[in-house]
């Protein structure tokens, strides 16, 4: 058995979706593997004076999640072996650590954007602490 459980992190992205793209890729090497897409969202908060203001649920935020579960649906074809998680987070990072490791996973597919024109050498901040504080192998994919 090559991975027996693959988390994916997912944002709707295109680089989102090409980590998704490798990770079903892997996941088919092996009837018995199984894939955990992760969807990490952030409710906004605010400081004022000595307190942190958290506004009601956001409809953006929703209806943005719900926008890239719909498209996660279409995308894969056999969902028997596939489970999507969304959670909200204030680290996407962080989450999708925590995520990986309650879930026993063994590797970790997350896409990687450029920052600037320089960007290609450099990994986003998500993709970049994940690498950094992983305890299993990460697969950054381009």
């Amino acid at each position: 058995m090559l991975y027996s459980k693959i988390v994916v992190a997912y944002d709707g992205s295109e680089t989102a979706d090409k980590a998704l793209d490798t990770a079903m890729k892997l996941t088919k090497l092996d009837q018995d593997s199984r894939l955990e897409i992760l969807h990490v969202f952030n409710f906004p908060k605010y400081m004022l004076g000595d307190g942190v203001v958290v506004p009601s649920i956001s409809i953006e935020n929703t209806d943005y999640s719900k926008q890239v579960t719909d498209k996660l649906k279409g995308k894969i074809m056999d969902d028997s072996n596939v489970h999507i998680e969304v959670r909200e987070g204030a680290s996407a990072a962080k989450e999708i650590l925590a995520y990986a490791s309650e879930s026993h996973a063994d590797l970790i597919v997350v896409g990687s954007r450029g920052l600037n024109s320089l960007g290609e050498f450099i990994l986003g901040s998500v993709s970049h602490s994940i690498v950094q504080h992983a305890k299993i192998p990460v697969l950054v994919v381009k």
